[in-house]
C-alpha cells in the first residue's frame, strides 16, 4: 500500500516545479513512511512513497523496463496484487528485478497494453507512462477499493492518490462543488467520478484511463459483477463452493511479509473472516473490536471477546468515547478529503491508529459483506415487492426544512438514479439490481473511501476478501433465495458460520453498527449548535431557526442530520477555507 502521484506536461508548457514533487511526497508521507522514490522522463513526472508489505528489502517503486528498441516504460502502484506469485509462475520468460507484487503488471502492460489489468487479481490504482508512445495510462480496480484522482490543467494533466494532493495554487484551487455538497449532506457521500473540489475527478472503479497530450483519448472498463441473472445452486453445493472460495481468498489476502491481523465487529462477516483466518494460521489471529461504554449504543465487545477467546485469538479492545469524538473529528475530517460523512469513521480511525502502534500494517475487514451477499434491509424488500420502492428515496435533510433552496436540494438523487437504471442489466433480479446499485455508488463512495483514508492515515493497509473477484463472481450469481431467507439477510454465510464457529450465534437478528454521535453531540448541543450555525458555508444553505432545532433535540434522524452537518462544516473549513485541524472540534470552528 503505498502513495502515488504525478503529472505530465503539455507540450509547449512549463515543466514540472521540483517543488511540487516535494509537495506530493509530503502530502502523501502518511500513506508511504517506509520511502519514497520518484521518476521523471521527458514530459512525465511520478512520486511514490512506499508503505513496505511485500519485499520490504527490494520492492522500490516505480518500476523501469525498456522495449527493444530502449523506450522506457515506467509503473508505480497503490495497492496489493494477490495473484503476484501465480503471475509470476507463468511468466518464465520475464527478468524480475524484485519480489514485489506490483512488478508483474509493468511487464503485463509490454505483452497485453491495457487489457493487462483483467489478469490481475487485487486491489490497486495504478500509473504508468510509456515513454514511446508518450501516454499515461491510470487504472483503478473493480469495486473501487483503492482511490485514484485526476486534474486537467492549463500546464498539463496531474494526478494523485488523495484528493488534497491536487489542490494547490499551480494545481486546482479549493473551490467548492455545489452538486457534490448537496450528496453529501442528504446522502453522506457522493456518486460518480466528480469530487467536492471542482475540476478535480475520480478514476472510476475499473477504469482503465489512456491520456495524451494532457487529455483523455479513451476509456476501457472492467466489471466487478458478472452479468446475467442467479444461477441453478442448492444449498449444500452452494456451501462446498463458499468454503472453497473463502479458504482460496482470505489465503491470499493474508499474503504479507509483515505482521497482519483483522478488524472484528462480531457480525456476520468479520465473523466469518475470524473463522477462516483461525483455520488458516497456526499462530494466534490478532483481532481488534472497537466499543462505546456509558451510552445506549450495543457494544460489540463482549460479542466478540467470547468468539476471540473461542478460537484463541488474541483480542485487543478498543474504547471511543466522547472525549475522542471532540478531539479527533478535526483529524479524521482533514483525511477525509474526499468527504464521506458516516459516523464510522470514528472508531475505524481510533481502531488502525491501535493496531499500528501494535505492530500491524495489515488488517483484514468485513466491508463487501453486506452488498454481495444481500445483508441490509433494504434488499429484503427489494425482493419482496413485484415493483419495489427506489432506494434512498428521502434525503438525511428532509422533513427538517433546514435547506433554503429545496428546489436544488431535489437534485440529489440524480446520480443514485442513474446507477440504479445502469444496474438493470438483462436477466437480474430485483434483489441484485438492489445490490448492483450500492456496489457503483454507497461502496465505493463512503464505505471504501472511509476505510482508505482511516488506515492509511496511520500507515495501516486494509484488504477486503469479501470484494476479491472470485468472491464476487460466486455470492452476486447466487439465487435470492440463498442470500435472503426467513427476513434474514447473508443466508449462506449464516449457515456456513453455524458450521463453522456455532458460538457466533449467526441466525439472531442482524443489528447494524451505530456510533452514539447523537449523545455525544447532545451533550453540548446549544453550544456546538451554535457554532455550525455560525459558519459561513451552513448559512449560505441553511434556515438558522431550523438549525437550532436540529441540535436542540439531536436524537433519531435529527441527530443523523446533526452529525452531518457538524461534519460538512469541519470539512469545509478545512479544504475551502484552508484552517488547520489543529485542536478540537470548537477551536477549528471558532478559528
Amino acid at each position: 500500500m503505498c502513495g502515488i502521484a504525478g503529472f505530465v506536461s503539455l507540450p509547449n508548457a512549463p515543466k514540472f516545479d521540483a517543488r511540487m514533487v516535494e509537495r506530493f511526497a509530503d502530502v502523501l508521507a502518511h500513506r508511504g513512511p517506509d520511502g519514497q522514490g520518484s521518476y521523471s522522463n521527458g514530459a512525465c513526472t511520478f512520486v511514490h512513497t512506499r508503505l513496505a508489505i511485500i519485499d520490504i528489502e527490494g520492492g522500490h517503486q516505480p518500476f523501469v523496463a525498456r522495449r527493444e528498441n530502449g523506450a522506457e516504460v515506467a509503473l508505480m502502484a497503490n495497492g496489493e496484487i494477490y495473484n503476484n506469485l501465480e503471475l509470476r509462475q507463468a511468466m518464465t520468460d520475464t527478468a524480475f528485478t524484485s519480489l514485489s507484487d506490483s512488478e508483474p503488471p509493468l511487464y503485463l502492460y509490454l505483452k497485453h497494453g491495457v487489457d493487462f489489468v483483467h489478469k490481475l487479481r487485487g486491489m490497486y490504482a495504478i500509473a504508468i507512462w510509456d515513454g514511446e508512445l508518450e501516454r499515461l495510462i491510470l487504472s483503478r480496480d473493480p469495486f473501487g477499493i483503492k482511490p485514484l484522482y485526476y486534474a486537467q490543467t492549463e500546464h498539463g494533466f496531474a494526478f494523485a492518490s488523495e484528493l488534497r494532493a491536487l489542490v494547490s495554487k499551480d494545481l486546482c484551487a479549493p473551490k467548492l462543488n455545489r452538486h457534490i455538497r448537496d450528496e453529501l449532506l442528504q446522502l453522506q457521500f457522493s456518486t460518480g467520478v466528480d469530487t467536492a473540489i471542482e475540476g478535480i475527478h475520480r478514476v472510476a472503479p475499473g477504469e482503465t484511463l489512456v491520456i495524451e497530450k494532457g487529455v483523455i483519448v479513451s476509456r476501457h472498463q472492467r466489471a466487478a459483477l458478472p452479468t446475467g441473472g442467479p444461477v441453478s445452486l442448492s444449498l449444500e453445493g452452494a456451501l462446498s463452493r463458499l468454503d472453497d472460495v473463502l479458504n482460496d481468498t482470505v489465503g491470499m489476502h493474508q499474503r504479507s511479509d509483515v505482521p497482519y491481523g483483522m478488524f472484528l465487529s462480531g457480525g456476520i462477516d468479520s465473523s466469518v473472516l475470524l473463522a477462516m483466518m483461525s483455520r488458516l494460521n497456526a499462530e494466534p489471529v490478532t483481532a481488534f473490536t472497537a466499543g462505546f461504554s456509558g451510552t445506549d449504543v450495543p457494544d460489540e465487545r463482549e460479542h466478540a471477546r467470547a468468539l476471540a477467546r473461542g478460537v484463541s485469538a488474541r483480542h485487543i479492545e478498543v474504547e471511543f468515547g466522547e472525549a475522542d469524538f471532540w478531539a479527533e473529528l478535526p483529524k479524521i475530517a482533514f483525511h477525509m478529503d474526499d468527504p464521506a460523512a458516516d459516523y464510522a469513521l470514528l472508531p475505524t480511525w481510533k481502531l488502525a491508529q491501535t493496531a499500528r502502534n501494535e505492530g500491524i500494517k495489515v488488517v483484514l475487514t468485513g466491508e463487501g459483506g453486506d452488498e454481495l451477499f444481500g445483508g441490509y434491509g433494504r434488499y429484503r424488500a427489494a425482493r419482496r415487492w413485484l415493483f419495489p420502492k427506489a432506494m434512498y428515496r428521502k434525503g438525511i435533510m428532509d422533513d427538517f426544512g433546514v435547506l433554503l433552496d429545496n428546489d436544488r436540494a431535489r437534485t440529489w438523487r440524480a446520480g443514485i438514479a442513474q446507477a440504479g437504471i445502469a444496474a438493470r442489466t438483462s436477466g437480474r433480479t430485483a434483489l441484485q439490481v438492489a445490490q448492483a446499485q450500492d456496489i457503483a455508488t454507497w461502496l465505493p463512495g463512503d464505505l471504501l473511501t472511509k476505510m482508505d483514508r482511516m488506515l492509511m492515515a496511520h500507515g495501516v493497509e486494509g484488504r477486503v476478501p469479501f470484494l476479491d473477484p472470485e468472491m464476487a463472481a460466486f455470492a452476486f450469481a447466487l439465487p435470492d433465495k440463498l442470500k435472503i431467507r426467513h427476513k434474514l439477510g447473508k443466508a449462506v454465510l449464516r449457515h456456513w458460520l453455524a458450521r463453522a464457529m456455532p458460538a457466533a450465534h449467526p441466525y439472531a437478528k442482524k443489528r447494524g453498527f451505530t456510533v452514539p454521535v447523537g449523545e455525544w453531540i447532545a451533550f453540548r448541543g446549544q453550544r456546538i449548535g451554535h457554532m455550525v450555525g455560525a459558519q459561513e458555508c451552513i448559512q449560505a444553505i441553511c434556515a438558522p431557526d431550523a438549525i437550532h432545532n436540529i441540535f436542540a433535540m439531536p436524537v433519531g434522524r435529527a441527530g443523523k442530520a446533526a452529525w452531518t452537518l457538524l461534519f460538512y462544516a469541519l470539512w469545509h473549513k478545512i479544504h475551502i477555507q484552508g484552517v488547520a485541524p489543529d485542536g478540537d472540534v470548537f477551536d477549528v470552528l471558532s478559528a
